[in-house]
């Protein structure tokens, strides 16, 4: 029959032999789980600004649309002066107005 050894006694032993082995471990799953989260989030962040540099070149678009659909406009008018209305003192202006900021696809 084999010693019988107290469950405490290998308590004893193993704690320090997994505390020496486990540490490195847990710290490296936990620095490669935060360089992840940086990466993930930088990612998104990277995304977004793609995203918002598409909103601006397409809102620029719309404008210029809108500018060129006018001038077209007021050159095709029957006898209208240059604005393209009858009526004296009315002035047409595009519905959607560009900031110069997304006018030039400005980014943060």
């Amino acid at each position: 029959m084999p010693p019988v050894v107290p469950p405490f006694l290998i308590g004893l032993i193993v704690a320090p032999l997994a505390k020496r082995l486990l540490k490195p471990l847990v710290g490296g799953v936990v620095k490669a789980s935060v360089g992840i989260a940086m990466e993930v989030k930088k990612a998104a962040q990277e995304a977004g600004e793609n995203i918002h540099d598409l909103a601006a070149e397409v809102a620029a678009d719309v404008v210029a649309a809108q500018i060129a659909a006018g001038e077209t406009e007021s050159h095709s008018g029957d006898g209208q002066h240059a604005t393209g209305h009858g009526s004296k003192g009315e002035s047409r202006t595009p519905k959607i107005r560009a900031t110069a900021g997304s006018a030039a696809g400005k980014t943060h």
